[in-house]
């Protein structure tokens, strides 16, 4: 593993020695090639080889002498640089044009991709609400079902109103009862307070009675012992006037 290590390291360090120049330089390169449009670092710039033929046409345009055909001939060479600078141009420019397309398409096939999304959000949304109201219809439903199970559990509705109809009857018949047995309280309460008037009249007549008779007893006593005083002093005289 150590060893594979360093080997690993070693080609890391090989490629780095290959390479020249850092990233930021890299960038600057590769601008300065875009706009040269230099294909390598070697050899003459496109631009500049341009230039060159574009200058040496004007000085030999610019001599007074008799250098048609060499004019001629720059012109030629001048127009076909011109024409191989601008072939890559152009090809640039169909990169570019492709390039402003597909990101055209990048940007709609966004939008659609984007306008799915909210469209996939909104119907999670709605199957959410769906899910949440099935839930409550199903939790319903089941209370229903045991509702049912209870109800059918129970007997049938005529049975149950024949039983109200007899326990009524019972409750009618035991209030009945009941007002008859409450006016029999009250005629009771009524002959037990007759009665208790009349006791209470019986005693206070025996009382009085029983007054009477002493009275009438000491008076008795009382008069009988007047006789006899009477009858003791009464003899003698008799004897006395016989």
């Amino acid at each position: 593993m150590l060893a594979k290590g360093r080997k690993v390291a070693g080609r890391a360090e090989m490629m780095a020695a290959n390479y020249a120049f850092g990233p930021l330089e890299d960038d600057i390169i590769i601008k300065h090639r875009l706009l040269t449009r230099t294909t390598t670092t070697r050899g003459e710039p496109p631009l500049k080889k341009l230039q060159k033929k574009f200058t040496a046409f004007a000085l030999e345009v610019e001599k007074e002498a008799d250098n048609y055909g060499d004019c001629e001939r720059l012109a030629k060479a001048f127009l076909q640089e011109l024409i191989t600078f601008e072939i890559p141009l152009l090809k640039s420019k169909a990169v570019i044009d492709a390039n402003v397309r597909e990101k055209e398409n990048f940007n709609d096939l966004k939008d659609e991709i984007n306008g799915q999304i909210l469209q996939a959000q909104a119907e999670i949304e709605d199957l959410k609400r769906q899910l949440e109201e099935s839930k409550k219809e199903r939790q319903h439903k089941e209370e229903c079902e045991s509702i049912r199970k209870l109800v059918a559990m129970q007997p049938p509705r005529s049975e149950t109103q024949k039983v109200i109809t007899e326990l009524e009857k019972e409750i009618a018949m035991l209030g009945t009862e009941n007002t008859a047995s409450s006016r029999t309280l009250e005629l009771r309460k009524k002959q037990f307070a007759l009665l208790l008037h009349v006791v209470d009249e019986l005693q206070n007549t025996i009382e009085e009675e029983q007054r009477s008779l002493v009275e009438e007893s000491r008076n008795a006593v009382d008069d009988h012992n007047k006789s006899g005083v009477e009858d003791a002093t009464g003899v003698p005289e008799a004897m006395a006037v016989d």
